[in-house]
C-alpha cells in the first residue's frame, strides 16, 4: 500500500487531551477503511505564521500511515468537515524515516550537530 504523511492543525482553544483524541478518531477512520497508522506524534501548541479563522496558535499533529488512496481521501474529507480542524496537509512518500520527526528531535541536536561547539567572544 502507498505510504503517506499527514499534518493537521486543530483549534487553539481545545485541550491537549481533545487534540490527541482527534488523532485517535482519524486513526480509527483510516483503520475502518483498510489502512493503518504506523506512527503518530502530537507536536503541541505552536504559533502560526498568520491567523487562520481568527486563531494565532494551533495544536499540531503528525501521522505516518500505510493506507490505500480511498481510505486517505475519506479521512481527509472528514478532517475538512470537522469544525475543530483548521488545516490539513497530506504528502505521499516513498518510505517512512526511522525515529522521531524533525519537530520532535531536540533543538540542540539539530542546530549544533553541523557547526560544532559555540565560541565565546
Amino acid at each position: 500500500m502507498p505510504l503517506y504523511e499527514h499534518v493537521f492543525i486543530s483549534r487553539q482553544d481545545l485541550s491537549s487531551a481533545q487534540a490527541e483524541s482527534l488523532v485517535e478518531h482519524f486513526s480509527t477512520v483510516l483503520a475502518d477503511n483498510g489502512g493503518k497508522v504506523v506512527e503518530n506524534e502530537y507536536w503541541g501548541v505552536k504559533t502560526m505564521a498568520y491567523k487562520i479563522n481568527k486563531n494565532r496558535k494551533g495544536h499540531y499533529a503528525y501521522l505516518r500511515t500505510d493506507a490505500p488512496a480511498p481510505a486517505v481521501q475519506e479521512m481527509e474529507r472528514l478532517m475538512r468537515l470537522h469544525d475543530d480542524v483548521m488545516r490539513v496537509l497530506t504528502i505521499k512518500v516513498d518510505a517512512h524515516e526511522e525515529g522521531p520527526s524533525v519537530q520532535m528531535q531536540k533543538r540542540d541536536e539539530r542546530d549544533r550537530g553541523d557547526r560544532g561547539p559555540r565560541e565565546r567572544r
